[in-house]
């Protein structure tokens, strides 16, 4: 067996790993990378993959850096079937369209306005793609085995983290090898618990927060906090937001704090199509979230849902008090972009990070306090106060990802750190190492590793208990997608 790192590896963004056994070439992840330029112009390398070898794909989840390349996938001639679960389907219908419109968009703009050294400027991918692409997704339900051949098989858990995430267990020539995922947070507001592992030869595990803890503040809390200290100034509240989990997240606490009386009156626009559609996925998947239908149609009507291109330039001229909450989570892109421009450069507003930054993003500048930040080829002076909410990570943090590694039994053979910055990774590793004393490493990007499988007999016969391999664990529904 042979792993190769394609992504994810001395980066926080665009996770794919090539995984070659039992005559299969399969893809686990198919992410944009993002961040710096020299991370993003690898989205516009070939991939060093001949795609027509492909036999598979597999999602863990819908996040663009897990899922977006997928478009260029298949321009590229992939034509196999991608896994996923249901709500990772459901979701990336809403995202890869988005992902798409907003490249088209994106590249218009830059032509029109002589933004991009490329003449003329091209979309990354075309909607035509991402239907395409779509047309591959192959819906699987949590923890049932998929037969791959006669020696590989798989099955997906839930990872928390948003709707539909997984963890991707493979059995493959007698051996187990688990990709976490990202995993989210056992006391997230909204999604159930990550189920843990029972069992792993081999682990690639993530390391989005690798060397933090996230602080013990209660979320709403902090929110109302940067509210009221903005309101009180007549300034707006600018929320740079990941459109999957974490809008739905901030919508949960407004409403809250709305119906306790701990939050102002104001408008609250939620500039977001994408958003929108993915809030009103919450009660097709009931089973996978810990969200009442009564809380569900809270969250819907904690904002007004904006969707046309002329109801967010209409924001742009209005006054404060107020609440924008807007895509993209590390403002790379998208409609925040354009109220980041607008009122940034006023001392009275509040630019609210909720969410990780990789480095080389606009969202990055600003968590480090940047005087300025570039938008659309200008320099943007940035007075408005910048907030950094760490409490409303949908990431665990290394103490939460040690704890759900704890159930693991028996020492992987090896472990991989991957989805992480070079700190973060490393941090991980020495965590990992120093807690269960594994044997613990931190691929490089391209790396490509070598994984010793077992006698075909037993390989062939590994697929068949794997529905009944995984501990009881009495946060799941027995099954999350039915």
């Amino acid at each position: 067996m042979k792993l190769t790192f394609l992504g994810a590896a001395e980066t926080v963004t665009g996770s794919r790993y090539l995984l070659e056994a039992a005559g299969l070439r399969i893809l686990i992840d198919c992410g944009l990378f993002q961040g710096t330029k020299n991370l993003r112009l690898r989205n516009w390398t070939p991939l060093p993959v001949d795609v027509g070898t492909l036999d598979a794909v597999i999602l863990t989840h819908a996040h663009l850096d897990h899922c977006g390349y997928l478009p260029v996938l298949t321009r590229m001639g992939y034509r196999g079937p991608v896994y996923c679960t249901r709500g990772t389907r459901d979701l990336c219908e809403i995202m890869l369209r988005d992902s798409a419109r907003l490249q088209e968009e994106e590249a218009a703009y830059a032509n029109r306005h002589g933004h991009s050294k490329h003449r003329p400027a091209l979309p990354l991918y075309t909607v035509e793609d991402a239907e395409r692409a779509l047309e591959l997704l192959n819906a699987r339900d949590f923890d049932v085995p998929k037969q791959l051949n006669e020696h590989a098989c798989f099955r997906l858990l839930p990872a928390g983290h948003i709707l539909g995430a997984a963890s991707v267990v493979l059995h493959v020539e007698g051996k187990v090898i688990a990709f976490s995922g990202d995993i989210g947070r056992p006391d997230d507001p909204i999604m159930r618990r990550p189920m843990p592992l029972a069992h792993a030869d081999y682990l690639v595990v993530e390391s989005t927060y690798g060397d933090r803890l996230h602080g013990k503040t209660d979320p709403a809390a902090e929110l109302a906090e940067v509210f009221a200290s903005t309101f009180r100034r007549g300034g707006i509240v600018v929320i740079p937001c990941f459109a999957v989990g974490r809008a739905q997240s901030i919508l949960h606490y407004i409403a809250q704090l709305k119906a306790a009386g701990r939050m102002a009156n104001v408008p609250v626009f939620l500039d977001s199509p994408m958003a929108t559609s993915v809030t009103q996925l919450y009660g097709r998947h009931v089973g996978e979230h810990r969200v009442s239908s009564t809380e569900a149609h809270a969250i819907s009507h904690a904002a007004q849902m904006v969707r046309t291109v002329d109801e967010s330039k209409a924001i742009l001229g209005r006054h404060g008090p107020m609440v924008v909450i807007a895509g993209s989570g590390m403002a790379t892109g998208g409609r925040v972009v354009h109220h980041l421009k607008a009122f940034a450069p006023d001392y009275r507003n509040t630019i609210a990070l909720v969410g990780y930054q990789a480095a080389g993003t606009r969202g990055a500048a600003l968590a480090a306090g940047a005087p300025e930040i570039k938008i659309h080829g200008e320099y943007v002076r940035v007075r408005a106060s910048v907030a950094n909410l760490s409490s409303l990570s949908a990431h665990a943090d290394y103490a939460e990802l040690l704890s759900w590694l704890r159930s693991i039994p028996e020492p992987p053979q090896r472990t991989f750190v991957t989805h992480g910055e070079p700190a973060a990774a490393d941090a991980m590793r020495r965590h990992i190492e120093e807690t269960f004393h594994w044997r613990c490493e931190v691929p490089i990007y391209l790396q490509t590793v070598e994984l010793p499988g077992t006698a075909d007999e037993l390989a062939a016969n590994s697929c068949a208990d794997v529905a009944h391999s995984m501990p009881a664990d009495p946060d799941q529904p027995a099954n999350p997608s039915a």
